[in-house]
């Protein structure tokens, strides 16, 4: 059998059918808050932020949630996609760069469309502490930062990075509630979202240089010659019954 020259891939029918059901899940979640279904979550969590935002520590923590709000803003992401793009690309991964700029670009004009969709108003339960002149579901800077940081996580292939880019996806998406300018709901159906739209462009993920050479490597190893495993010869020397006479 012959080895794959890149990284184990999921099919273009699997990356899909999580995308849809992606797309149904955000729908659920839209119809829930349309009819009030998730008033307990979203009042309970965004009346608990205000009391959090008066208390002592309010002040402090606000500036913080406005800071993560900014770096996980539309100029922010496309800032840090300019550097990580400009950084894959000089160290010679051009694939890789733009797949990169493609899945996160593609993904914020799918998050327009969806806003378009379902045209749902902001929360006005807390005074807002951001700008927002666009509608609230699903959050844009949900979905936007889960694919951003995702993306890059998947490139970097380690457990580190998508450790830091879990703590940095939660931290603006509950940035967004603290500021008042987005129900919970919205928060998770922008992650869901995002998480749907990583799950299709994975299919295309270029596999990384590292990923290339130990494929090459395994091809050496296990002598694949035209898609066939060779055997090595001490094997059929060895193999040979006792006795058996050798031309």
């Amino acid at each position: 059998m012959a080895a794959r020259s890149t990284s184990d891939r999921p099919s273009w029918k699997g990356g899909a059918g999580a995308f849809v059901l992606a797309l149904l899940l955000i729908l659920v979640i839209a119809l829930f808050q349309r009819y009030g279904w998730l008033d307990a979550l979203n009042l309970g969590a965004m009346r608990a932020a205000g009391r959090a935002r008066d208390s002592g520590f309010g002040t402090v923590v606000t500036l913080v949630m406005q800071a993560a709000s900014l770096i996980g803003s539309t100029a922010g992401r496309l800032l840090l996609l300019a550097l990580a793009a400009g950084a894959l690309w000089w160290r010679r991964g051009r694939d890789r760069a733009l797949w990169l700029a493609a899945t996160v670009i593609a993904g914020m004009l799918l998050n327009v469309a969806l806003k378009q969709v379902f045209a749902a108003p902001r929360p006005d339960l807390l005074p807002h502490l951001d700008i927002v002149h666009t509608y609230s579901f699903p959050s844009g800077h949900a979905a936007g930062n889960m694919i951003f940081f995702g993306a890059v996580a998947m490139l970097a292939l380690r457990r580190s990075a998508y450790a830091g880019a879990a703590v940095i996806i939660a931290l603006i998406g509950f940035s967004r509630i603290w500021l008042g300018v987005h129900w919970p709901s919205d928060v998770l159906a922008g992650w869901i979202e995002g998480l749907g739209w990583l799950a299709l462009c994975r299919v295309w993920l270029p596999a990384g240089r590292g990923q290339e050479e130990r494929a090459q490597q395994a091809v050496v190893r296990r002598h694949a010659v035209s898609g066939d495993e060779a055997v090595h010869p001490e094997a059929v020397e060895r193999a040979r019954p006792t006795g058996q006479e050798q031309d």
